[in-house]
Formats: structure tokens, C-alpha cells, sequence
């Protein structure tokens, strides 16, 4: 397989030098090629990024010196008889990294990953490639990175891992976690070594029995319980037509899945005994998005106790009104970091 990569960072990926990767381009599995963006520029500056349209916070990587770029690593290519790559930009708004999307990048022969900084790559670069080759925004997890080189790095080893001949034991990726087939949608459970006891924590029985149809069984059924514990989205997720009788017997035996905290921005607000409403929290963009519960009017005064009870020589006095509901939440929650694509983040 071949892999270009181009970075206003390229020393980034001196890793794809040792462990398993480094091996696999010892051995002519893997050609991996690092390209300065920078090297397209023709400005004294060298300067790769400009400011938003629109306004806003942050700066854009510029066409000019990507559309060159890649241009030219694609000539360079089809000049040695490759046929064309697929475009990989990591971005935090692009589609999830998963395992079945690393076997499915694993079976291509070339592949271009874009490391984007800032606020993300201009989208035209995106939209123009998209034209004559197959282009993915992928995204490593719900957070945002300085630049793609991190999730490029990610990328690689998940990828290069899974190539003929880069593992020792062709097996090993079978039971890994999310793998497709039996460990799809689930993870891995515990994994044990010698010795069989270490201070005080013995190694499973079922695991020295030499049982391999009860080991097995084991393992299944510890990889649901890891995943109803850890992963309840992927549990959820699990086609009913790959569980066997024994595992819908497990799982029906399991306490229910944790449930994710209720967002306070659309939790009631408690009760309280502050005689006046509280002032709204201060007026602002953040308040605006947050979409934060309004002040809640004052409840009415509770009826006289003297109209429901029995007749009295004296009249009762009226009760007090009731307690004010809750004040507000203060505060609206802080807003998001600055818009735009972030970084794009390459993989190893």
C-alpha cells in the first residue's frame, strides 16, 4: 500500500518509523511519503492560511497551495502506473473512524490523507476532488485536535495493522474488539498471562482448563458484559440475529444499561425557598444558545385555610403565599469553542 501524506508538519510522523509499522516499510508493505504543504507556496511567507469569509475567529487553509499539491501527487502517482487515490481529510465534523471503515481502507492500494489546521481546510478542496476521486472526512472521536496530524497517526496504525503480512499472527485481529463477525458492535473482554496468580488475583479457572468450547464461551459471554458495562450504545445496536440463546439469557440477566445524566438545559429547576425570584442570568450569545429555562412565574397564594375549614368563632388568618418556585439555573452553559471545520488529523 502506498500513502502520501502532506502537513505543515511532516516531522510529526517519526513514529511511522518504529514498532510494527516501521517494520512493515522496512519490508516494502508499506510506502509511506511525507510532503511539506509549505513546498507549494510562492510567497516569501510561505503562507498556507488566510482569514475566514464571514468573519469569525480563526484562520482557513488556503485552495491554491493544496489544489497544487495534491495535483501534483496525483501526476506523480499515475506517472508509476497507480491508479487514483482516495482523499482522507480528518476533521471532527466527518464521518466516524471505526473499525469497519479501517478494514475497508486497508483493501485500497493508495491513499492521500490531508492534515488540516486552524479552522480546517477551505471546502472548495473538498468539493473539487470529490469530482474525479473518492474523498472521506473522517472523524477520530467527539473532540477537536490542534491539526489532522494526531488522528493521521490514529489512522495508520488502525489501518497498517490490518495489511497481509504486518501482523505475526494473521488471527490476531479476529478477536479484537468492533472486529466484523462474532466481535461486531462489541469489545474485547479481560486478557490474562503468567503467572496464574499475582498478588493475590488468580487468573479465571475456565481460562488453565484447556476447555477451548467452554474458554470460548467465557470470552463471549465476558465481551458482553465489558460492552453492556462500558459500551450500552453498541449494545444496543447488536443485530438479535447474531445472539444465541445463551446470550439473550445473559443479557436479560444483566441490571439495566447506565443511562446518560439529563442535560441541565432542559432540567426543571429545583425547588427553593427564596421568598423572590431570582434575576435572569446575564443577556449574551452564550445565554442565547444555551436555550436556559426562563424565570418561573410566581405561583399563585394558597387558598385561605378559613374557606375550607369548618365554621370557627374567629375567622382564621390567611395563610402566607406559597413558597416561589425554583430560581433559574444561573448561568447558561459556556459556548462551544469557535465554529468552522477544525483541524483535519491524519493518521498514522
Amino acid at each position: 500500500m502506498r500513502i502520501d501524506i502532506v502537513s505543515i508538519f511532516p516531522e510529526y510522523f517519526a513514529p511511522l518509523g518504529v514498532s510494527l509499522i516501521g517494520k512493515a516499510r522496512e519490508r516494502g508493505i508499506l510506502d509511506v511519503c511525507l510532503h511539506q504543504l509549505r513546498d507549494w507556496t510562492d510567497d516569501v511567507h510561505r503562507t498556507v492560511d488566510d482569514t475566514p469569509y464571514g468573519g469569525g475567529p480563526g484562520m482557513v487553509m488556503k485552495p491554491e497551495p493544496w489544489g497544487e499539491a495534491l495535483d501534483d501527487i496525483i501526476t506523480s502517482g499515475a506517472a508509476t502506473g497507480q491508479d487514483q487515490p482516495r482523499l482522507i481529510v480528518p476533521t471532527p465534523s466527518g464521518r466516524p473512524f471505526t473499525q469497519q471503515l479501517a478494514v475497508e481502507l486497508a483493501a485500497e492500494p493508495w491513499l492521500v490523507f490531508a492534515c488540516g489546521r486552524y479552522e480546517g481546510i477551505d471546502s472548495r478542496v473538498m468539493a473539487e476532488y470529490a469530482t474525479r476521486l473518492r474523498v472521506d472526512e473522517v472523524s477520530i472521536g467527539d473532540y477537536v485536535l490542534a491539526g489532522g496530524e494526531v488522528a493521521v497517526l490514529v489512522m495508520i496504525e488502525a489501518i497498517g495493522r490490518l495489511l497481509p503480512g504486518v501482523l505475526g499472527n494473521a488471527d490476531s485481529v479476529t478477536d479484537d474488539s468492533f472486529a466484523p463477525g462474532a466481535m461486531h458492535n462489541l469489545v474485547e473482554g479481560p486478557v490474562y498471562t503468567k503467572p496464574p496468580e499475582w498478588r493475590g488475583h488468580r487468573v479465571p479457572d475456565v481460562l488453565l482448563s484447556g476447555h477451548h468450547g467452554k474458554i470460548a464461551r467465557w470470552r463471549r459471554d465476558q465481551a458482553l458484559r465489558r460492552t453492556h458495562a462500558n459500551r450500552p450504545d453498541l449494545l444496543a445496536a447488536l443485530d438479535p440475529a447474531t445472539l444465541d440463546k445463551h446470550d439473550r439469557a445473559l443479557l436479560s440477566s444483566l441490571p439495566p444499561a447506565p443511562q446518560e445524566t439529563a442535560s441541565t438545559e432542559t432540567a426543571e429547576p429545583p425547588p427553593s425557598a427564596t421568598p423572590h425570584p431570582a434575576p435572569l442570568a446575564p443577556a449574551g450569545p452564550a445565554s442565547a444558545a444555551s436555550g436556559a429555562p426562563e424565570p418561573a412565574e410566581l405561583a399563585p397564594a394558597a387558598p385561605d385555610p378559613a374557606e375550607l375549614a369548618p365554621a370557627a368563632p374567629e375567622p382564621a388568618e390567611p395563610a402566607s403565599a406559597a413558597p416561589e418556585p425554583a430560581d433559574p439555573a444561573s448561568g447558561a452553559p459556556e459556548p462551544a469553542a469557535p465554529g468552522g471545520r477544525p483541524p483535519a488529523t491524519p493518521a498514522t
